[in-house]
């Protein structure tokens, strides 16, 4: 029974690693969901974080809900890119749109420099800025389009 009990607090321990490094500025998102409106009030997003990869990898499953339409799903792995030395992240959707990007933080939250969004041979690029207060954090995205920066929204997420 003992070695059964250690085998359980030594996985239990690995599951609760403190995060990486370079990653510490996002854990505040981790082991929750955070849910927001869209500005038109008919769409709600919600992201929910977990630590995986003992710490390595902060996992956000994304998902925006509106009434009588499927839902729009798709999930983010953020890591601590060593040879690059930033925060590096895959976005992958269930519509088959993909991005890669960084993660960078600010003074009042978190900057996601230019990327581009890929599906199929659309190609979006936008930027995005996280402000932090309490709990929540305003979302503030924007995407290039005929040569200038226009708003795509604006929206606050609070802890669920």
């Amino acid at each position: 029974m003992r070695p059964l009990f250690m085998l359980l607090l030594l996985s239990s321990a690995a599951v609760q690693a403190a995060p990486a490094e370079a990653l510490k500025p996002m854990a505040f998102l981790a082991g929750h969901c955070w849910k927001g409106e869209f500005p038109d009030g008919k769409q709600t997003d919600e992201h929910c974080f977990s630590w995986i990869l003992n710490g390595h990898a902060l996992r956000d499953v994304h998902t925006v809900r509106t009434p009588g339409k499927p839902d729009y799903v798709g999930e983010t792995i953020y890591h601590y890119d060593a040879a690059a030395k930033v925060v590096s992240y895959l976005y992958v959707e269930n519509d088959g749109g993909f991005s890669r990007g960084t993660m960078k933080p600010t003074a009042t939250g978190l900057e996601f420099p230019e990327a581009q969004y890929i599906n199929g041979s659309m190609v979006l690029p936008y930027r995005v800025q996280w402000t932090v207060n309490a709990n929540s954090y305003e979302a503030f995205s924007e995407m290039y389009v005929k040569d200038k920066w226009i708003t795509q929204f604006k929206m606050v997420l609070k802890k669920q």
